[in-house]
């Protein structure tokens, strides 16, 4: 299923991600998914909020610059080498994982996670085919 992701960038700066999160919860938006990675001079926070519209509005009314984006959210077996039952499909199929990062929490008995490949379209085609047939479920919706 698609999700939709906001990314910011930040100042890599003692407190910068703690505006982030006060400016999310102050309004009462729950933060489901995060990644974070950094740079010497800034980070790039991705996340996947419980109301993806309303932080953005969140965070463009506190002057950050944000970047929304259609991710995928897809439960992933729970053992040894389950993630394969994810990745080895894109790969066959020629899409490139970006990035993937977990969702916080568990809404079913498997872990879920997300991911930004570059065909994204393609790529939810290609696990709803082969995690149904696999698995005999579907690729999951937040």
């Amino acid at each position: 299923m698609f999700v939709k992701q906001i990314s910011v960038s930040l100042e890599n700066i003692p407190g910068k991600f703690l505006e982030i999160s006060e400016c999310l919860g102050e309004e009462g938006v729950n933060i489901r998914a995060i990644s974070v990675a950094d740079t010497s001079d800034m980070s790039t926070v991705r996340f996947v909020a419980d109301d993806p519209k309303k932080a953005a509005n969140v965070l463009k009314s506190h002057g950050y610059s944000i970047r929304e984006t259609d991710v995928l959210a897809v439960e992933t077996p729970d053992h040894p080498g389950g993630l394969k039952a994810v990745l080895k499909p894109l790969k066959e199929a020629n899409i490139n994982v970006l990035y993937l990062y977990p969702y916080l929490g568990r809404a079913t008995d498997q872990p879920i996670i997300i991911i930004g490949v570059d065909k994204t379209k393609k790529a939810l085609e290609i696990l709803k085919k082969n995690w149904v047939h696999a698995f005999g479920k579907e690729v999951y919706s937040l």
